[in-house]
């Protein structure tokens, strides 16, 4: 990806490269990401320029049948190689517009994160967010799952798993990793060290920066590979080009990686801890001399990331799933407070690095199986609005909250314990998302809607197996 590349830079590197196809990609509304591809002779300059229509009325959250017809418009600056097609294909991240009124659609992700760097710059608070996402994830080596009317079931494998101890796999050689023991031992305890290394030097290759990869806690493959942050929008450019590596990377060696955040009942889930960053003329405006060494801007940007933390996580953790890993009384972030130490509060003030540039919050709760778009987006605005009403977010809760009375520890507020909770709350407090139009009322309407049909009610209307062991024999 490229931060000053033109369409004339594409074009020469089509040439260069003896480029066969482009591969056009935008996102889908709940974070799939999509694409279409073109030989390469029939994208000219003017493509870059004027779009290419497509129909949108089948891509999920977007247009109805009768007004199908979209734009999709290449930023030739997240130009890269496809590491995985045959043919030399040349991958392009795309807006989305109206093909009458040329306007970006609002439902359009990519859109919506471009618009929350505008309001940023707009309000002269900062001019710059950095972000830096630590997207945890499964490797597998099997996966099997079916819902009908006469069966419900999944099924998951992984050789490393502390379940496989006893399988007979001729020989069985042991190493197994124990439950949360998988942070992080060397191998050959560690079965993914190699294809991590695969898939960091194929991110590398393609322009992202890489700072470190490790198992993670949970036995049966869970892992991680941390990003340098970078500006909003291009986090969310590579953060999708991140995911399509993991997963043609482990596809190649015959296994499977899931974002999905609590595959696993009794283990850690995937969690996505963002790190956050105003900056301004060049200059980091979290550093101060308040608590933790942060500026008084960074406290108010806490301040509005806890007041709306409820609604947040409606965006943030965006599934059914998400709920069954943000459960109190384990490591998961719930406690809606902030602390330099304490790692169970939903906002944690980094210490690793007495440097000015390193200082920032780590907003703990969202996980890896939301729009990076729409996620970043909507933490961005909540900070904003927490400097903008100079929001106090208390005091820090840096005391151990699993040893607190329970009368104290009924006093802190947690987040929603499931996604319908969060969806009524985005109900009631969404206006700091709508200020500069950067999230509108018909996009966080949608939102609300496609999850109710699609994913509260369709979930609530199927059995789970574990209900036929609570209630068959009565």
């Amino acid at each position: 990806m490229h931060k000053e590349y033109g369409a004339k830079d594409v074009l020469a590197l089509i040439k260069e490269k003896e480029i066969k196809f482009i591969d056009l990609r935008f996102m889908d509304f709940p974070g799939l990401q999509q694409h279409f591809t073109f030989p390469a002779a029939q994208i000219k300059a003017e493509v870059f320029e004027e779009g290419l229509g497509f129909d949108g009325s089948s891509i999920r959250g977007w247009q109805a049948i009768n007004e199908s017809d979209m734009l999709v418009m290449p930023d030739p600056r997240t130009a890269t190689l496809d590491p995985f097609s045959d043919l030399a294909t040349l991958i392009i991240y795309c807006n989305i517009l109206d093909p009458i009124t040329k306007e970006r659609y609002s439902r359009d992700p990519r859109n919506i994160a471009q618009k929350a760097e505008n309001y940023l710059l707009s309000t002269g608070i900062a001019d710059t967010v950095f972000v830096g996402p630590e997207a945890e994830f499964f490797i597998f080596d099997n996966i099997q799952y079916s819902q009908s009317a006469s069966h419900g079931f999944y099924y998951i494998d992984s050789d490393e798993a502390d379940w496989n101890t006893g399988r007979a796999e001729n020989p069985n050689l042991g190493y197994k990793l124990r439950h949360k023991e998988g942070y992080f031992p060397v191998p050959p305890s560690d079965q993914l060290h190699n294809i991590r290394q695969e898939m960091s030097q194929v991110m590398l290759d393609a322009g992202l920066t890489v700072e470190c990869h490790h198992h993670e806690v949970a036995t049966a493959g869970q892992c991680e590979i941390d990003l340098r942050f970078q500006p909003l929008t291009n986090m969310a450019d590579q953060l999708t080009l991140f995911k399509y590596i993991i997963k043609n990377v482990a596809r190649k060696h015959g296994k499977t990686a899931t974002f999905m955040p609590k595959p696993l009942f009794g283990d850690n889930g995937s969690g996505m801890h963002c790190h956050l960053s105003l900056w301004k003329d060049g200059n980091p405006m979290f550093a101060g001399n308040k608590y933790a060494g942060l500026s008084q801007e960074a406290l108010w940007f806490i301040g509005g990331l806890l007041k709306h933390a409820a609604s947040l996580v409606a965006i943030t953790n965006p599934t059914m799933n998400s709920y069954k890993r943000l459960v109190p009384g384990y490591e998961a972030p719930v406690n809606i407070a902030y602390s330099a130490r304490n790692r169970s509060a939903c906002a944690r003030i980094p210490m690793y690095s007495p440097s000015p540039k390193a200082k920032r919050v780590e907003f703990r709760v969202p996980d890896p199986s939301c729009n990076p778009y729409l996620a970043f987006s909507a933490l961005l605005m909540a900070g904003l609005d927490g400097i903008q009403n100079k929001i106090d977010p208390g005091e820090p809760m840096d005391k151990d909250l699993y040893d607190l009375p329970a009368e104290e520890k009924a006093k802190i507020p947690q987040v929603p314990g499931s996604l319908a909770e969060a969806l009524l709350a985005l109900e009631k407090d969404h206006d700091y998302l709508l200020k500069g139009d950067v999230f509108t009322e018909d996009a966080l309407e949608t939102w609300v809607k496609y999850k109710r049909v699609h994913e509260v009610e369709a979930v609530n209307l199927r059995p789970h197996p574990y209900e036929f062991f609570l209630y068959y024999d009565i």
